[in-house]
């Protein structure tokens, strides 16, 4: 069985891009949307229905999570997350292709918490135009896989970020895909991906620069952040083997920082069961960050799945007195999911 690529696992809100994984165009399926940024995400065809020229479709999913601190006496911490994705678009006599789209999630733990995105798009054979919560697409669009079931590879990203709302641009051209955020703070993020089956096998290769912004952990300087970065993915049979790296650039009045870093990973699928295997190196200025990540999914049922991360993460970097990154926790996650 082939592996497809999807997303999985948990981590923070992020942003939603109408336009999607991939770029929408008027050859190109409803299917490839994906308003949803989380890692989270249901793998499900959407339901949809038509009411005159419109056409509603809907994904969602719920996850009870049971989280267990390995590095503080086992502590549990029970939760729920639901989240739900809803777009209507309809094709104007020119075959544009013209569409809203709306996100929202819920999420129980400590505490309430209810997240949504909105968007508006416009596509054509040329591409897809989207204003709004758009300017995680770039991120989306040219990432490693994620791992399987609740595995979370922490720091495997660059540090620069965007501001949530702004305009994006998305274009297929044959196996390439050429793409692009602005925010309105004219911070930008660019990307290009190349996928495409030679014999038996699939390659996929991306690269990104992103000119943004970085808080520090503690929350007192912001820095001015450019950063690079390049994947390259390996498809055969039902396995999956990528390699991801990175560089940026950081600088603000108490001092410039350089940082780099490394991921790779693994995931196959074995019938019902989805394995993965993770791992990540960094450096800012000599001192180091770590993580690691386990996945496992059980496919119960169509829309029903038993799921298991352990994830390990380890970091801390001060820059001239600055907390850059404090962090370090050793958590396994299981929780039984069902997405529609």
């Amino acid at each position: 069985m082939k592996l497809y690529r999807g997303s999985m696992g948990r981590l923070p809100v992020a942003v939603l891009f109408a336009g999607g994984f991939a770029a929408y165009s008027s050859t190109a399926h409803a299917e490839e949307f994906s308003l949803n940024y989380e890692s989270l995400s249901s793998l499900e065809v959407p339901l949809a229905k038509e009411i005159e020229d419109v056409t509603l479709r809907l994904t969602g999913l719920v996850d009870a999570p049971l989280t267990l601190d390995l590095e503080d006496d086992a502590d549990s911490d029970f939760g729920f997350i639901g989240n739900f994705q809803l777009s209507a678009e309809t094709q104007l006599s020119n075959q544009w292709t013209v569409g809203v789209a709306y996100f929202g999630q819920y999420e129980l733990d400590t505490d309430e918490n209810y997240s949504d995105n909105l968007a508006g798009f416009v596509g054509g054979v040329w591409g897809t135009f989207s204003g709004g919560n758009v300017t995680g697409q770039i991120r989306e669009q040219t990432r490693r896989l994620r791992g399987a079931g609740n595995a979370v590879l922490a720091f495997d990203d660059a540090l620069a970020s965007l501001e949530e709302t702004g305009a994006a641009y998305v274009g297929r051209y044959g196996p390439v895909i050429l793409s692009g955020t602005l925010d309105t703070d004219a911070n930008f993020d660019l990307g290009a991906s190349f996928q495409r089956p030679l014999g038996n096998k699939d390659y996929r290769f991306t690269t990104r620069y992103t000119d943004g912004k970085y808080m520090s952990s503690d929350e007192t300087t912001e820095f001015d952040a450019r950063a690079v970065g390049a994947v390259a993915e390996f498809i055969y049979g039902s396995s999956l083997f990528d390699l991801g790296g990175g560089y940026e650039w950081l600088s603000s009045d108490v001092g410039d920082a350089d940082r780099w870093y490394t991921s790779a990973g693994a995931r196959t699928k074995l019938g019902v069961l989805s394995l993965s295997i993770e791992g990540h190196y960094g450096q800012l200025e000599g001192e180091e960050e770590l993580s690691a990540a386990f996945g496992m999914q059980y496919d119960v049922a169509r829309g029903l799945s038993a799921n298991l991360g352990v994830n390990y993460e380890d970091a801390h970097l001060d820059l001239n007195g600055v907390e850059f990154i404090d962090s370090k926790e050793t958590k396994a996650i299981m929780s039984l999911r069902y997405s529609f």
